[in-house]
Protein backbone atom coordinates (compact mmCIF):
# COMPACT_ATOMS: atom_id res chain seq x y z
CA UNK A 1 0.00 0.00 0.00
CA UNK A 2 2.87 2.42 0.70
CA UNK A 3 4.92 1.66 -2.43
CA UNK A 4 3.23 4.48 -4.37
CA UNK A 5 3.03 6.96 -1.49
CA UNK A 6 5.47 9.88 -1.38
CA UNK A 7 8.23 9.59 1.22
CA UNK A 8 8.72 12.18 3.96
CA UNK A 9 12.15 12.22 5.58
CA UNK A 10 12.81 13.52 9.10
CA UNK A 11 15.87 14.96 10.80
CA UNK A 12 16.13 17.22 13.86
CA UNK A 13 17.65 20.59 14.72
CA UNK A 14 18.12 22.53 17.94
CA UNK A 15 19.05 25.70 16.01
CA UNK A 16 16.47 26.34 13.32
CA UNK A 17 18.11 29.54 12.04
CA UNK A 18 21.39 27.73 11.40
CA UNK A 19 19.54 24.74 9.91
CA UNK A 20 17.62 27.07 7.59
CA UNK A 21 20.87 28.63 6.35
CA UNK A 22 22.37 25.18 5.82
CA UNK A 23 19.49 23.34 4.13
CA UNK A 24 18.31 26.29 2.03
CA UNK A 25 21.57 28.20 1.55
CA UNK A 26 24.31 25.56 1.48
CA UNK A 27 22.37 22.59 0.08
CA UNK A 28 20.07 24.70 -2.11
CA UNK A 29 16.82 23.03 -1.03
CA UNK A 30 13.50 24.84 -1.47
CA UNK A 31 11.88 25.97 1.78
CA UNK A 32 8.19 25.04 1.78
CA UNK A 33 7.28 25.98 5.35
CA UNK A 34 8.77 27.39 8.54
CA UNK A 35 6.39 26.52 11.37
CA UNK A 36 6.90 26.42 15.14
CA UNK A 37 7.41 22.66 14.78
CA UNK A 38 9.62 22.19 11.72
CA UNK A 39 11.37 23.59 8.70
CA UNK A 40 9.95 21.82 5.67
CA UNK A 41 11.97 21.51 2.47
CA UNK A 42 11.39 20.02 -0.93
CA UNK A 43 14.11 17.76 -2.34
CA UNK A 44 12.95 16.36 -5.66
CA UNK A 45 9.80 14.41 -4.88
CA UNK A 46 10.76 13.99 -1.23
CA UNK A 47 9.70 16.24 1.62
CA UNK A 48 12.28 16.77 4.35
CA UNK A 49 10.99 17.90 7.74
CA UNK A 50 13.72 19.35 9.92
CA UNK A 51 12.03 19.07 13.30
CA UNK A 52 12.67 21.84 15.82
CA UNK A 53 13.68 20.22 19.10
CA UNK A 54 15.38 21.46 22.30
CA UNK A 55 18.37 19.13 21.91
CA UNK A 56 19.61 16.85 19.14
CA UNK A 57 21.24 13.50 19.85
CA UNK A 58 22.78 12.91 16.44
CA UNK A 59 23.08 9.31 15.37
CA UNK A 60 26.43 7.89 14.31
CA UNK A 61 24.96 6.64 11.05
CA UNK A 62 23.51 8.25 7.94
CA UNK A 63 20.25 10.10 8.59
CA UNK A 64 19.57 11.43 5.06
CA UNK A 65 21.15 10.80 1.70
CA UNK A 66 20.91 11.90 -1.90
CA UNK A 67 21.44 9.84 -5.05
CA UNK A 68 23.47 12.02 -7.42
CA UNK A 69 24.51 11.66 -11.07
CA UNK A 70 28.06 12.97 -10.60
CA UNK A 71 29.42 12.67 -7.06
CA UNK A 72 32.69 14.53 -7.74
CA UNK A 73 30.85 17.48 -9.31
CA UNK A 74 28.41 17.57 -6.38
CA UNK A 75 31.28 17.40 -3.85
CA UNK A 76 33.04 20.29 -5.63
CA UNK A 77 29.82 22.35 -5.57
CA UNK A 78 29.22 21.70 -1.87
CA UNK A 79 32.89 22.23 -0.94
CA UNK A 80 32.79 25.62 -2.67
CA UNK A 81 29.84 26.42 -0.39
CA UNK A 82 31.95 25.69 2.70
CA UNK A 83 31.04 22.06 3.35
CA UNK A 84 33.65 19.59 4.64
CA UNK A 85 33.39 15.88 3.95
CA UNK A 86 33.84 13.26 6.66
CA UNK A 87 36.67 10.76 6.99
CA UNK A 88 36.03 7.49 8.76
CA UNK A 89 38.78 5.32 10.26
CA UNK A 90 39.21 1.98 8.53
CA UNK A 91 37.52 3.12 5.31
CA UNK A 92 39.61 3.75 2.22
CA UNK A 93 38.42 7.11 0.89
CA UNK A 94 39.64 9.24 -2.01
CA UNK A 95 41.13 12.71 -1.58
CA UNK A 96 37.60 14.13 -1.87
CA UNK A 97 36.22 11.72 0.74
CA UNK A 98 34.59 9.17 -1.58
CA UNK A 99 34.40 5.51 -0.54
CA UNK A 100 33.81 2.79 -3.13
CA UNK A 101 31.30 0.25 -1.84
CA UNK A 102 31.55 -3.44 -2.82
CA UNK A 103 28.46 -2.94 -5.03
CA UNK A 104 30.28 -0.28 -7.05
CA UNK A 105 28.52 2.74 -5.57
CA UNK A 106 30.55 5.83 -4.71
CA UNK A 107 29.57 7.34 -1.34
CA UNK A 108 30.64 10.45 0.57
CA UNK A 109 29.42 11.81 3.90
CA UNK A 110 29.04 15.24 5.49
CA UNK A 111 27.30 16.67 8.53
CA UNK A 112 24.61 19.27 9.02
CA UNK A 113 25.02 21.94 11.75
CA UNK A 114 23.45 19.61 14.36
CA UNK A 115 25.88 16.79 13.58
CA UNK A 116 23.43 14.65 11.61
CA UNK A 117 25.32 12.57 9.05
CA UNK A 118 24.16 13.12 5.47
CA UNK A 119 25.42 11.38 2.34
CA UNK A 120 25.80 11.48 -1.40
CA UNK A 121 25.66 8.27 -3.45
CA UNK A 122 26.48 7.77 -7.09
CA UNK A 123 25.32 4.31 -8.07
CA UNK A 124 27.73 2.10 -10.00
CA UNK A 125 27.21 0.36 -13.28
CA UNK A 126 26.40 -3.03 -11.65
CA UNK A 127 23.66 -1.80 -9.34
Amino acid sequence: MLHNSPLIAFVATSNSEEALRFYRGTLGLTLVEDSPFALVFSAGETTIRVQKVPQVASAQFTALGWAVQDIEKTIAWLTARGLAFERFPGMEQSDTGVWQSPSGASIAWFRDPDGNILSLTQHGQTE
